[in-house]
């Protein structure tokens, strides 16, 4: 029916693979930025190399960077949605922007999301298609009905869909969001369900609230 997941939102099985460097091409396509800004030389016990990446989008050098920056050090293969659900996940001081040590946890958090769908990329086409998405979400505990798949499938498509064909499949960036969707809804769920009947009764009030807390 739905079960629980923890960890801002990375299945809890994959938290704990592969904690250095990923020198793959989903790495370099996903993460690196294009350009480098000013070089401020990093703090003791800093990645270098991180340092540059954060400083290199920090255009104006105040040491926190925003979502636009966030987006320009994904190199724009992020859309703005998924980066705004990532900048409220790791800015945990709630200053609207981010600054280097939650930079530094969030480019780890999709470092262990790129081994995830790596690993669920099957086909090694670079999106998760119908079953490869099933197969993913059934893995962390998630057994959606083939209607819900479906729906999941087509809302997060990486192009329109036409009417003809198959989806066309989901990209890694709306993967990942697709992914902290599911495990927020069922989170809140299951918050109401205290009986674990799989029934409850909603508010109009408390049903819009869990939809638009959704990210």
């Amino acid at each position: 029916m739905y079960s629980q997941s923890s960890g801002y939102g990375i299945p809890h099985q994959h938290q704990h693979q592969h904690h250095g460097s990923i020198h793959s091409t989903h790495s370099s396509r996903y993460s690196r930025p294009e350009g480098y800004g000013y070089q401020a030389a990093p703090p003791p016990g800093t990645d270098p190399t991180l340092w540059a990446y954060f400083t290199g989008v920090d255009t104006d050098r105040s040491g926190s960077i925003t979502a636009d920056e966030l987006q320009q050090a994904l190199v724009n293969e992020f859309d703005l949605d998924t980066v705004k659900m990532l900048m409220s996940t790791f800015d945990v001081d709630r200053s609207g922007t981010i600054n280097y040590n939650e930079f530094a946890g969030l480019w780890k958090y999709i470092q262990d999301w790129q081994n995830v769908f790596r690993h669920f990329d099957r086909d090694h086409s670079g999106t998760i298609e119908g079953y490869e998405l099933s197969e993913a979400l059934r893995s962390f505990g998630y057994n959606l009905s083939p209607d819900l798949l479906r729906m999941i499938e087509q809302k997060y498509a990486s192009a329109p869909i036409s009417g003809y064909g198959p989806p066309p499949g989901i990209t890694f960036d709306r993967f990942v969001r697709a992914c902290v969707v599911v495990k927020t809804l069922t989170e809140s769920f299951q918050r109401a369900d205290v009986n674990r009947t799989g029934y409850v009764q909603f508010s109009y009030e408390q049903f819009m609230s869990i939809v638009l807390s959704a990210p």
